[in-house]
């Protein structure tokens, strides 16, 4: 069920498409805003974005092996070599998932708990995990630096400044993330995957793109 509310910096209405969002911004005064059991407070305002030449947008539709997903939310962030988003997207199934877009490489992961994971001092590229009974090797540990928000996220994310993520893949296309960006890691598990395997709709048209 959709929950509305007005913006209470600038009093635009607010609508949380998708009853799991707990953070949204307001597209007319870029508020940031968290969502609360009985109305939205204000915690920030989000900064220019940095150029985007993907053609993924909030409201972009997919799928995923079986299931139809849509585009809630992002965050950005920047590395030595460019930027890239992390897309919230809303699985048709409930729940949700995250659809990396880096430099046209692109992966779907979910959280996965349940397992011990390693501090970010203990790992390194080339060292190897087994979690869910796959054999993961770490490829790449990035620094990132936030850069902002977009749209409906799952939880609070706002006040970040940097952040590191471990990379690692499994010998059959499997991909899993170690996020290192609040003091207890977080895991999540998925597969990279092809561009048109996903079957986008309602994309960004824009100069240069198709």
């Amino acid at each position: 069920m959709q929950r509305s509310a007005l913006c209470p910096s600038c009093g635009a209405p607010i609508v949380f498409q998708w009853s799991s969002s707990v953070q949204t911004t307001c597209s007319h005064c870029k508020s940031i805003l968290v969502r609360t059991d009985v109305d939205l407070k204000r915690v920030g305002v989000v900064s220019d974005l940095p150029p985007d030449t993907s053609p993924i947008q909030i409201g972009t539709s997919g799928v995923y092996g079986t299931r139809v997903f849509t585009v809630a939310g992002r965050i950005i962030y920047a590395y030595d070599d460019g930027s890239w988003n992390e897309w919230h997207v809303v699985l048709n199934q409930g729940g949700s998932a995250w659809l990396s877009d880096a430099q046209s490489d692109y992966a779907v992961t979910e959280a996965f708990k349940g397992e011990q994971l390693p501090a970010l001092a203990e790992v390194r590229v080339g060292q190897r995990f087994v979690w869910n009974k796959t054999a993961y090797e770490v490829t790449v540990i990035t620094e990132a630096r936030y850069r902002g928000v977009e749209g409906e996220l799952p939880f609070e994310y706002w006040d970040k400044t940097t952040a590191t993520f471990a990379d690692l893949r499994s010998a059959d296309g499997g991909f899993a993330t170690l996020d290192y960006s609040d003091a207890e890691p977080v895991l999540y598990l998925g597969r990279a995957v092809d561009f048109d395997g996903l079957q986008l709709k309602n994309l960004r048209a824009f100069e240069g793109w198709g």
